[in-house]
This record gives C-alpha cells, sequence and structure tokens, in this order.
C-alpha cells in the first residue's frame, strides 16, 4: 500500500476510536473519515484487528524515534540523561494525543484477547524495560538495575494511564517530573550503597 493512503488510513482509525470507542468503530466508519472503500481495508488489512494492529505499529515506530532522536542528541553519554531521554520520550507530543491515548487504552484492552496484539505488547514493553535495565545497570548492581528498571517502567505506564483517564488530560510536565523524582532516588541509592561501604572499608 502507498504510504500516504496507510498513513491517511491509520489516522482515520485513530479518529474514529477517538470518537466511537473500539467496538462501534467499524471498517465503514474508518474507510468513510479515509476517503475510500471499505474493500480496501479489507484487502490490505484483512480487517479491523490488522487495521488496530498496523494503526500500533505506526504508533510505537513513532514512540521509537522519540526516544531514538533524545537520545543521539544528548551532549554526552551520562546513564541518568539517556533515562530522562527515555521518559521524555514516553511523554512526547506523538504519544499523548486525545486520539492517540485512546488508541493506546483500546490497544492494551484488546491485547488481553487477541494473541498478535499480546505478542506486540509484549515486545513494547520488554523494549522499555530493556533499554531502562542497561541505562541502570551503568549506575547500580545487577538486581537493584533490574528493580529500578521494573520500578520507573510502571511509573511511567501509570503516569501516562491516570493522565489519560483523567478528565482534564494529562500533565506532561507534572508526570515527567514525577518520574524523574523516582529515577533520581533509584540514582541516589548508589551514592549511598558507596557511602556505607567505605564506611565500613574504614
Amino acid at each position: 500500500m502507498e504510504p500516504i493512503r496507510r498513513r491517511q488510513l491509520i489516522k482515520a482509525t485513530m479518529e474514529a476510536i477517538d470518537e466511537a470507542g473500539l467496538a462501534d468503530t467499524t471498517i465503514v466508519r474508518i474507510a468513510r473519515r479515509a476517503g475510500v472503500s471499505a474493500g480496501i481495508i479489507s484487502h490490505y488489512f484483512g480487517g479491523k484487528d490488522g487495521l488496530l494492529e498496523a494503526t500500533m505499529r505506526q504508533i510505537l515506530s513513532d514512540l521509537g524515534e522519540a526516544v531514538t532522536r533524545r537520545r543521539q542528541a544528548l551532549p554526552s553519554d551520562s546513564p541518568r540523561d539517556h533515562l530522562r531521554a527515555i521518559i521524555d520520550g514516553n511523554f512526547d507530543r506523538s504519544q499523548v494525543s486525545q486520539s492517540v491515548m485512546k488508541t493506546w487504552l483500546a490497544f492494551w484492552a484488546s491485547s488481553m484477547h487477541k494473541r498478535d496484539l499480546q505478542r506486540l505488547q509484549h515486545v513494547n514493553d520488554r523494549r522499555l524495560y530493556s533499554n531502562l535495565c542497561h541505562q541502570f545497570r551503568h549506575c547500580l548492581a545487577k538486581e537493584e538495575a533490574r528493580q529500578a528498571a521494573r520500578g520507573l517502567a510502571a511509573m511511567i505506564d501509570g503516569l501516562w494511564l491516570r493522565g489519560a483517564m483523567a478528565p482534564e488530560g494529562l500533565d506532561v510536565d507534572r508526570a515527567r517530573g514525577l518520574a524523574y523524582d523516582y529515577l533520581d532516588t533509584q540514582l541516589a541509592r548508589r551514592t549511598t550503597t558507596r557511602q556505607t561501604t567505605v564506611t565500613t572499608n574504614d
């Protein structure tokens, strides 16, 4: 499928979910929004589930690009800076518009019942955890790094979810600030551990 047409259908899918919810988002509704025939969607995506998967793959691609762009712009290889860049990427503009947030929620709910979507969700979870753990490992012992990565991943998802469900929407600056606070608390454990070790050795 032509990239422009594909983007058009993905945008129409998110708008339809935003407007009517996943249950009432039909191929006909999406096709009407995109200005194409329903047959084209069925031909290229195999139905609504296939289109939802393609839509989420695009959103996840945008997420990956948002994180990568921030990390590549860093002036140093400081683990703290890389971890903050990962946090920032997860709250990027591409991830916090109303239509994208509702599509994320629909995806999470559907992934509990659809194997292909579940696999996609698992890959995304593992990628976030792996990236966080790799950076924490520069500063913390192996098990501490794993725990910190699990905690920060849960913090990012939790802040995002609470913001998506809040009537006033997500306060991105506040969410990032809370995630930064958690990050700094975890990194402070390194200093505390070193001080304790030095005192014990003395």
